[in-house]
């Protein structure tokens, strides 16, 4: 995730000020002013001369000389990376991510099966062994160099992913020193929070939670605007409710609630989640729904100890690349009503996974791994209009499924092995293109259209197994004339030479026979 300019107020004024930056800037060539991910638009001067940044009002020791120029020379590194970061371009998006795993994974894939083959392949006769394994070596090498070609393309992918990810470690780094530094000048943050904010049923419970442990906060629909950071000391909680107010953040302190197992901050004003997150190593239950969340933090997979999550009604483009390599105890995932536009391929190992709610997103298509999901039971990817036009044939390979709902989509043919679903229960393909199976058929109900698609498939099946019937009898009578063939050749090359050798040999001479006459 790209730094947000919201999450680090600090650097990004500090940036703003800093003169070789500025100066950099308006003695480019390029008429283009590249954007800055940190460094805000440049204030015109009319405008500055009459009004500070907003921050210099909350944070008036920053218009001191000399905490600015300690804060500037605590952010060299960031200002050098910065550049060389622009000039690589930006950072690619999690499906260009997750696509350049997945075809590296193929690539590898294919390298180990044509090295196999080389390896496994017969010396030619004639072929002296020396000379066969030159030959090999030649083209194993030609094979890997063709591989690794193939590779770098993604390799690059993966190799500008990593360096934005470092970068934006770095820049969450430099943001730390600020504010120490800060701190330092005289400012204490906690003096800084607005008493009129603060809610007294808030300090009530925070002062209980001081004479005994709390379990269980319920603070649901209560018009919070934010949380004291003072909640991350009640060690004990299990269970926090902050569902229905106006929270924009959520503090980094709410990681040291080392036991917390239901999370829910559902019908906030939440447009990012802290990476602190991830260090909720206890966290089963975590609801986010219904906020203005564009992505997850990658942190989020280190919640391994999830079984519910609900990231709905957002606005998310896409979920981290490795959620299904970490959430392997995750039963239901509910991401309806987003911007997805595909699911990462590491969802296909949720082998705990029970359901999966992903309707009124923007799903091009389902992995085509998918039948991986062998406990899965209830599937919901309907409404996602135009973009949904077919279904992977390893649907079918979802043994435990109870209800699958694909409607409102652009389906026109479900895949061949739909007839394997032998628990499916219910099925709605309403508003949908559909010619496999006909409608009459699916007026029919779910029956008739398993019934339907498993005859279909057994045809398929039949009508395959005719055809390798006859290709392997083709090649039977191929082998039987091509041996008579090659029998009658030695025959006929057998009696040629016999018949040679009573007619063109010559017999003994007679002198007197041959004498001239």
């Amino acid at each position: 995730m790209d730094p947000n300019l919201k999450s680090y107020p600090l650097l990004s004024y500090v940036l703003s000020r800093l003169p070789s930056i500025s100066s950099r800037l308006q003695s480019s060539p390029s008429s283009d002013t590249p954007f800055d991910l940190e460094q805000p638009p440049p204030i015109h001067a009319a405008s500055s001369s009459t009004a500070p940044p907003p921050i210099v009002d909350q944070m008036p020791h920053l218009s001191h000389p000399k905490v600015l120029a300690s804060m500037t020379h605590a952010i060299y590194d960031v200002a050098q990376t910065r550049s060389v970061i622009q000039t690589l371009g930006p950072r690619p998006d999690h499906e260009s991510v997750d696509m350049a795993h997945h075809k590296l994974a193929e690539i590898d894939s294919n390298l180990s099966k044509s090295l196999e083959e080389l390896v496994l392949s017969p010396r030619p006769e004639g072929v002296d062994q020396a000379e066969w394994r030159a030959n090999l070596a030649d083209k194993e090498q030609q094979i890997r160099q063709q591989a690794e070609q193939e590779k770098s393309m993604y390799k690059s992918i993966l190799q500008l992913d990593e360096m934005h990810e470092a970068y934006g470690k770095l820049v969450k780094q430099a943001e730390e020193r600020l504010v120490k530094i800060y701190e330092k000048a005289g400012e204490v943050a906690d003096d800084s929070e607005p008493v009129e904010e603060t809610n007294p049923e808030v300090v009530g419970i925070l002062e209980e939670a001081q004479g005994k442990g709390l379990e269980r906060v319920d603070l649901c629909g209560r018009k919070l605007r934010y949380l004291p950071e003072a909640f991350g000391k009640i060690s004990g909680l299990l269970s926090l409710n902050l569902s229905g107010n106006q929270l924009e953040v959520i503090p980094d302190s709410l990681a040291g609630l080392e036991k917390l197992e239901e999370l829910n901050v559902s019908s906030n004003l939440l447009e990012s989640l802290p990476d602190s997150i991830g260090l909720l190593q206890n966290l089963k239950i975590l609801d986010v729904s219904g906020n203005k969340l564009n992505a997850l933090p990658d942190s989020i997979c280190y919640c391994r100890s999830l079984v519910e999550l609900d990231v709905s009604f957002n606005s998310l483009a896409y979920l981290p690349t490795n959620l299904g390599n970490e959430l392997g105890n995750l039963e239901r995932l509910s991401i309806y009503l987003n911007k997805l536009r595909s699911l990462p391929n590491s969802i296909c190992k949720m082998r705990s996974l029970r359901f999966l709610d992903a309707h009124f997103n923007e799903l091009r298509g389902l992995p085509n791994e998918i039948g991986r999901l062998t406990n899965l039971e209830v599937l919901n990817v309907c409404s996602n209009f135009s973009d949904l036009t077919e279904l992977p044939e390893t649907l079918g390979e979802l043994i435990n499924l109870k209800e699958l709902d694909l409607s409102n989509n652009q389906i026109q043919a479900l895949p061949d092995t739909f007839g394997r679903l032998d628990n499916l229960k219910k099925l709605n393909l309403e508003q949908n293109p559909l010619v496999i199976p006909p409608l009459e058929v699916v007026e029919q109900g779910v029956d008739a259209v398993k019934l339907f698609m498993a005859k279909r498939w057994a045809d398929k099946l039949a009508e395959e197994e005719r055809k390798s019937m006859i290709e392997v009898n083709e090649e039977e009578e191929n082998g039987w004339l091509t041996r008579s063939t090659t029998w009658l050749k030695r025959s006929v090359s057998v009696v040629g030479e016999t018949v040679s050798g009573y007619l063109g040999t010559a017999g003994p001479t007679d002198p007197i026979l041959d004498e001239e006459r």
